[in-house]
């Protein structure tokens, strides 16, 4: 049987559903604090900074710019995408290796490995090319493994680096960096951004945006269900997403063509969307209906 979330894309018009929370550089939308943290992430590529920084709350939408960003590299780059590296010493390398696609054997030793990467690093070099390596979920990274990568940015040709790591992290990743024995490492730090949650216009846009992108024809989410949207999520992008998509749900299923206010509140109410954060309880009257404000 065809499911609810299928259904209401053709109910709206839609060509696909606008609000997945699987990151998507096609539905990317670009605010003001994304413009930023995008200009910064792009700056700190040209000009080879040794470590470009990028935090911001979860579901702020860093991995979708990062995802933009990678699609938009020249072919003589290397990309290796580490996310949630973890381990001790040599078990951070090994990680890189393997998101490099260089072979690693269990009997390696540090140095093997550390003699194979800058091998890689020197050839890529010779060759015209340029290593990138992007750390996702860095706040996860111990003060270590946050040194050990400083040591490998201080592996260069002459004048060039030979090695540019970026860094997207939560923002406890910044209070880490900022840890008086870490201070060689923000040293090395060129170029950095924190990416805020969304605004309450910015929330609107955001929701239009995929909307438009997705094929609706009409405005289905009314201003008043906007406003209900931002009070209910802070402005998070991934916790809009899912809100939106429950409102999608919830307005299909009582056959109304728009979202409105009262179907937010209609969804609260039920407790079915849970976004980590308080909000406030609502009682329906029994006499309300989902599609009118």
């Amino acid at each position: 049987m065809q499911s609810s979330l299928n259904i209401y894309t053709s109910f709206f018009g839609l060509t696909e559903r606008p609000f997945s929370l699987v990151p998507d550089p096609d539905f990317l939308f670009w605010s003001d604090s994304h413009m930023r943290a995008y200009t910064m992430l792009e700056y700190g590529i040209l000009t080879r900074a040794p470590i470009t920084l990028i935090t911001g709350e979860v579901g702020a939408g860093k991995t979708t710019i990062l995802h933009h960003l990678l699609k938009s590299l020249d072919d003589d780059v290397r990309i290796g995408l580490i996310a949630n590296a973890n381990g001790g010493r040599g078990e951070l390398l090994r990680w890189v290796l393997q998101a490099l696609g260089q072979p690693t054997e269990a009997t390696d030793t540090y140095v093997d490995m550390f003699g194979r990467f800058q091998q890689f690093l020197i050839d890529t070099y010779a060759a015209g090319g340029r290593v990138i390596l992007i750390f996702d979920e860095a706040q996860n990274m111990s003060r270590e493994s946050l040194e050990e990568l400083r040591m490998f940015t201080n592996i260069n040709a002459n004048k060039d680096e030979l090695l540019q790591l970026v860094l997207v992290g939560q923002p406890e990743l910044r209070d880490t960096i900022n840890r008086p024995d870490l201070e060689q490492f923000a040293q090395r730090v060129s170029s950095a951004f924190h990416l805020k949650a969304m605004d309450e216009e910015t929330v609107a846009a955001y929701i239009a945006h995929r909307m438009t992108v997705a094929g609706a024809q009409d405005q289905v989410f009314t201003d008043t269900a906007c406003a209900a949207i931002y009070e209910n999520t802070g402005g998070v992008p991934r916790l809009v997403n899912q809100l939106c998509d429950l409102c999608l749900v919830y307005a299909f299923t009582a056959e109304a063509r728009q979202v409105s206010r009262l179907t937010v509140d209609t969804i609260m109410a039920d407790g079915v969307f849970f976004s980590g954060r308080k909000t406030r309880s609502l009682v329906l009257r029994p006499d309300q209906k989902v599609g009118t404000d």
